[in-house]
């Protein structure tokens, strides 16, 4: 399996479901049922969204996901 894995592909496909999520449109509901869709949008996107930003790897059959989660101010690790 992971000779076939295409971990840029699976990126890629995670940053077309966050911006999948962000176009959802609201379902006709109302109430807790909406602010619980709301919630759940939210961490939908959240999710996708950071896979979608991950620097992706395989290394000895393991797959990597680096998701830099410091601020944009924070300086870069050293090299």
């Amino acid at each position: 399996m992971a000779g076939d894995l295409d971990v840029e592909g699976m990126v890629r496909r995670f940053q077309e479901r966050a911006k999948a999520v962000k176009k959802r449109t609201l379902p006709p509901i109302a109430g807790p049922e909406r602010q619980r869709f709301i919630a759940q949008a939210q961490l939908d996107f959240q999710d996708f969204a950071m896979i979608g930003d991950a620097t992706a790897s395989l290394e000895d059959g393991v797959l990597v996901l680096r998701i830099d989660l410091r601020p944009p101010e924070a300086p870069s690790p050293p090299s």
